[in-house]
């Protein structure tokens, strides 16, 4: 399926809202590592947020200190939850399993 044909300033417009949610989502990163918002806090924060529910588990664990790629491949394998797994599709009881090993 072919993308769809954008007018330039649609592209920039998209362009300018990927920017953004790059943005959004290394501040929170950054936020998560120095300890200012918990796990659990950014699994709630998904529920109503868009642009966290489409951050990918493994970039959120990476980011917790102490933990890198390979530990959080790790942990992901041990819960059960798939790589490409992102947060706004995590089920109950992952969500739980996760909050559970990092309380």
């Amino acid at each position: 399926m072919p993308l769809p044909e954008l007018t330039p300033e649609q592209r920039q417009h998209a362009l300018e809202k990927a920017a953004k949610a790059r943005l959004k989502r290394a501040e929170l990163k950054k936020d998560l590592k120095d300890g200012k918002i918990t796990l659990s806090g950014v699994l709630k924060k998904a529920e109503k947020d868009e642009t966290i529910a489409k951050m990918k588990v493994s970039a959120l664990l990476a980011s917790l200190p102490g933990i890198g790629a390979a530990k959080s491949k790790q942990i992901m394998e041990h819960i059960g939850i798939s790589e490409s797994r992102r947060i706004g599709g995590l089920g109950s009881h992952q969500k739980e399993a996760l909050i559970e090993r990092f309380h």
